[in-house]
């Protein structure tokens, strides 16, 4: 089960990565795209897939079965207020990628323009980006297991995705969505160390993105627990094992773990302003 047409309602960076992922990934055919924003500087940027652009999002909600909500949320309001309401029996689903906003605060929004509104409320990270993101959602009453397998299957195109409920999307906002800027931090700091023992700050950065990324891989391809990884690679008495002593001793999963909790809650406090 396919989307006939999919439309996006805005063209900043998420949309310009969901786009080139679901076409490279032949999940979608661009001339069945139509996308929308205010002006040209963004939708230049994605004419070359051969899609459709225009100014008009009222034809994009007319013309597209499934719609990515794609703006800032301060607008997004103001977006949907603009919109006609549908003629007919077409009844799109609207896909929000609009964070602090819930499945309930969508649907109020879209009664405006359809009577019966079908929303899916999704929170993908910023390495989507390059097709290695992470991704979850939640399904609005309205809309089917079917229908969310489709929007599941498109989103996997470029990110790890699993449906969740909606009480747990700001749970995953504070690890994955918030995550990433802790490990730019991570990999900062482990280049930093490098460049402190003597290693050119290139070298030191290029070896802490990839040792950062072969061990994330090691975790996706083994299988196994990150403890389990952790033990193996220290051997008795060794350099490993005296670096991880100190990581303990200043708090490291404690920071983390604090982190992830702290973004949790600021996205709840969002989601409930």
């Amino acid at each position: 089960m396919q989307p006939a047409h999919i439309g996006f309602i805005g063209c900043g960076n998420m949309t310009q990565a969901l786009l080139n992922g679901f076409i490279r990934s032949g999940l979608v055919e661009p001339t069945k795209v139509i996308v929308s924003a205010p002006s040209d500087k963004n939708l230049s940027k994605v004419c070359s897939l051969g899609i459709t652009t225009t100014h008009d999002n009222d034809l994009v909600v007319a013309s597209s079965d499934l719609i990515f909500l794609s703006v800032k949320s301060e607008v997004l309001e103001s977006v949907i207020n603009d919109l006609k309401p549908i003629e007919g029996d077409h009844n799109p689903l609207f896909v929000s990628i609009v964070g602090g906003l819930t499945i309930h605060d969508l649907e109020m929004m879209l009664l405006s323009v359809t009577a019966m509104p079908r929303v899916v409320r999704t929170m993908p990270n910023t390495p989507s980006m390059i097709s290695q993101g992470c991704c979850v959602y939640s399904l609005g009453s309205e809309v089917t297991p079917e229908e969310g397998h489709v929007v599941q299957e498109l989103l996997s195109a470029v990110a790890v995705c699993e449906m969740v409920p909606e009480h747990l999307i700001n749970a995953a906002a504070g690890l994955s969505g918030s995550g990433p800027a802790y490990i730019y931090m991570a990999i900062e700091a482990l280049a930093d160390g490098g460049v402190k023992m003597g290693l050119s700050r290139h070298l030191a950065q290029t070896l802490a993105a990839q040792t950062v990324k072969g061990a994330a891989a090691m975790v996706m391809e083994t299988g196994k627990h990150p403890a389990q990884l952790k033990d193996e690679a220290c051997s008795f008495g060794g350099m490993t094992i005296s670096g991880i002593h100190t990581l303990e001793k200043h708090g490291i999963r404690n920071a983390l773990i604090s982190a992830v909790e702290a973004s949790s809650n600021k996205s709840n406090e969002i989601d409930h302003r």
